[in-house]
């Protein structure tokens, strides 16, 4: 019960990495809000995790959504001790400059912005009780890019520069910021990032894992626990590679 007594909103928490982090935070003893822009996934996963799993409806990209679920968490748990920043999209892969300015932009407002909008919605609470804990869920993306997904590639090395300045910052308050770099997982995204789900494909991106398989969600709920409790108390500012040495 690592997380006994504690609260934690977890963006795109009703699938993915999302929801194997929700589920080991319950396992903890915490109380969770699923937030998703999937607001009829999010209640469904709630109703069927119990008392202590609650849905938000909301789009990480738009700051009154966003300012919203804050909200709904607070008059519900009455306060909030960790956020999580899960939710995140990637564009199919495709050479830098054919991809679309549509596609740009929402990269941009759902991988980037999003942190942004949920600190300005959720640090200053954070601030007047010294203390919290912000995990972005980043990626081996970031420190290792792929070729033909530059674009996302590039919003997970932002994440992991602004969990390092987030983190040095707010410090003295009492908030510890860290992120987690996954690689690529048994989550929707997985077929986003490969263009398409093929056998040779599978191989070809397994055999870049020296463990050879694939990211669990339970994988990270797992590193999302441990960075989020007590006994990481003097870990703040680390990107950690949950990645089956992809990155070696």
């Amino acid at each position: 019960m690592r997380l006994n007594g504690k609260t934690a909103i977890v963006t795109g928490g009703a699938s993915g990495f999302g929801a194997g982090i929700v589920a080991k935070f319950l396992t903890e003893g915490a109380r969770v809000m699923i937030a998703d822009i999937n607001g009829d996934a999010a209640s469904d996963m709630a109703e069927t995790l119990g008392e202590n799993a609650i849905a938000q409806t909301v789009d990480v990209s738009d700051g009154a959504s966003v300012q919203a679920m804050a909200n709904a968490a607070l008059n519900t748990f009455g306060h909030v001790d960790i956020l999580i920043n899960n939710a995140g999209i990637s564009h199919l892969p495709g050479l830098l400059e054919d991809i679309t300015e549509d596609d740009f932009d929402r990269l941009y407002r759902v991988n980037m912005k999003s942190v942004y909008l949920t600190a300005r919605a959720l640090v200053p609470h954070m601030k007047s009780r010294t203390q919290g804990a912000i995990l972005n869920v980043a990626s081996t993306a970031g420190i290792s890019p792929r070729p033909r997904l530059n674009w996302y590639n590039a919003s997970k090395g932002w994440m992991i520069t602004a969990t390092k300045t987030m983190a040095i910052e707010l410090a003295p308050d009492g908030i510890r910021v860290n992120a987690i770099n996954p690689v690529a997982g048994e989550t929707p995204l997985l077929k986003t990032f490969m263009g398409e789900d093929t056998p040779e494909i599978r191989a070809k991106f397994l055999s870049t894992i020296p463990l050879g398989r694939f990211s669990q969600p339970e994988d990270m709920g797992n590193a999302a626990c441990f960075l989020c409790s007590d006994e990481a108390s003097m870990i703040t500012g680390v990107a950690m590679e949950v990645d089956g040495g992809r990155c070696i």
